[in-house]
């Protein structure tokens, strides 16, 4: 039962990344699921225009966290290394949330750090 539990705190960090919501300018917003797919789309046609830290960290850990899905019993470094990189991009998003008094930001970004904390507990509960 906790097997199952920890892949379905992971499949829904996944899914609470894309929640993200950015916004800059005006009149420019985009959630993290829009921004992904140009990322992705980019990566094939023009793999250097996407190499930045904030872009690949959290596809990284959103793959990451799809391998422990597959796994018969998440493997709580692989789960802990994506949370991390996933949370790199979602932590600054909510601390410039903060400071620009940006609901909407901050609030797309609470779902996923919940989760995380749940998560790092019930991996490293053991310990």
């Amino acid at each position: 039962m906790r097997t199952r539990k920890l892949k379905i705190l992971n499949g829904l960090l996944i899914l609470t990344s894309l929640v993200g919501y950015l916004e800059w300018g005006k009149g420019n917003h985009q959630f993290l699921a829009e921004a992904e797919f140009e990322v992705v789309s980019k990566l094939i046609a023009d793999p250097l225009s996407v190499w930045h830290p904030f872009t690949l960290l959290p596809m990284v850990g959103q793959i990451l966290l799809l391998l422990t899905l597959f796994q018969s019993t998440p493997s709580r470094m692989i789960s802990t290394v994506g949370i991390a990189c996933l949370g790199v991009l979602l932590v600054f998003m909510f601390a410039i949330g903060l400071l620009g008094l940006h609901f909407k930001i901050v609030a797309s970004t609470l779902p996923f750090l919940t989760l995380a904390a749940l998560a790092i507990r019930g991996h490293w509960k053991s310990f």
